[in-house]
């Protein structure tokens, strides 16, 4: 077992089950033996390959997305310009080279970061070196000002809850201990208020899972774009609506037990992207728009063969693959979503539709 395994099995043995949501809190997190506290993840060497990763496209076309929103909203002589969960840098590097020519736009942005792990800050600051960027551990810690935001691969990775519905109610998923080995089980079936909207649409079996953390993050983001403008571009794997069990965990790029070795493989769920736009209040939130869509209506196959003028080989072919593969249905087109939150007076941002 991991050593993590082994702190995670002690404290189990002590204090009893813990849920899906602390275990991969302490998976993902844990200052000594976390994932993203410990190890490189992203890419070929690590263990999952990211939209930004994949092609420079993707980060192109949101900053311009974003920068066109700016534009909208009057050019603002002074914004937050902030990624959620930056991985590496390489979105937001491409967002910053995609607007350099658009005058005022970097005259303007202050960068901030949302990241809490140390490590993935070295990173991103050698990725952004000659940049002026800020750090910070949570969004409400973000100064007054325009937001123009995106989060790309960030909702998937917070802690969720999961529940199997009950004819006495629902039972929740724990992690416990049987001979030492840690399991999956389940609580007693009780009562849940915060599941009471899923009654209509469930019946004893079905899993739903919930975001704790998801709700008070979309609407800090809502707060500030309601109050100073801006807009949020959010793109993650998910469905509408939450139903079945989507906990998962990847090492090498290849899927794993959740319970195999915590700490050493990525943690992950789909979002549910109708509890996000609930939460997102005081402000207009577009249609979800699959991927391959949005990147589509933001004139990827243009950029694409633009880029693909000045290859030959094996470049050229593994471009044309990355188009494909951040576009294509069976790839990651439909799998992954998006929405944009955005002031209610506006239109949505170039990509989006928003049917009132």
């Amino acid at each position: 077992m991991s050593p993590l395994g082994e702190i995670l099995r002690r404290r189990i043995a002590q204090n009893g089950p813990i849920s899906i949501a602390d275990y991969m809190a302490e998976c993902l997190m844990h200052p000594q033996h976390g994932y993203y506290t410990t190890r490189p993840v992203f890419g070929v060497a690590g263990d999952f390959t990211t939209a930004p990763e994949i092609s420079q496209m993707f980060g192109e076309l949101l900053g311009l997305s974003l920068a066109q929103c700016w534009i909208d909203q009057g050019q603002p002589d002074r914004f937050i310009l902030a990624e959620a969960g930056p991985g590496r840098g390489t979105l937001m590097a491409d967002i910053l080279r995609a607007t350099a020519n658009i005058p005022g736009f970097h005259d303007g942005a202050e960068i901030h970061l949302i990241e809490v792990s140390k490590r993935l800050r070295k990173v991103q600051r050698a990725t952004l070196q000659g940049h002026d960027v800020t750090w910070l551990d949570t969004i409400d810690a973000l100064p007054d000002a325009p937001l123009f935001l995106v989060a790309n691969e960030f909702f998937d990775a917070l802690p969720i809850r999961q529940f199997t519905r009950d004819a006495r109610g629902w039972r929740e998923h724990q992690i416990g201990l049987d001979n030492d080995d840690l399991v999956l089980g389940l609580s007693a079936p009780a009562p849940i208020g915060l599941l009471d909207h899923r009654l209509d649409d469930t019946t004893p079996g079905d899993i739903v899972e919930v975001c704790p953390a998801a709700g008070p993050i979309i609407a800090q983001i809502a707060n500030r774009i309601s109050t100073s403008g801006g807009a949020a571009l959010i793109v993650d794997y998910g469905e509408p609506r939450s139903l079945g069990d989507t906990f998962q965990a990847v090492a090498e790029h290849q899927p794993v037990g959740v319970l195999e070795n915590p700490g050493q493989a990525d943690l992950s769920a789909h979002v549910d992207f109708e509890n996000l736009t609930k939460a997102a209040h005081g402000v207009s939130v577009s249609d979800l728009v699959p991927q391959g869509v949005l990147l589509e209506r933001l004139g990827i196959a243009q950029r694409a063969q633009h880029l693909a003028a000045n290859l030959t080989g094996a470049a050229l072919e593994s471009h044309v693959a990355a188009h494909r593969r951040l576009t294509h249905p069976d790839e990651m087109g439909t799998l992954f979503k998006a929405i944009a939150v955005f002031p209610n007076d506006l239109l949505p941002p170039p990509g989006f539709t928003h049917d009132a």
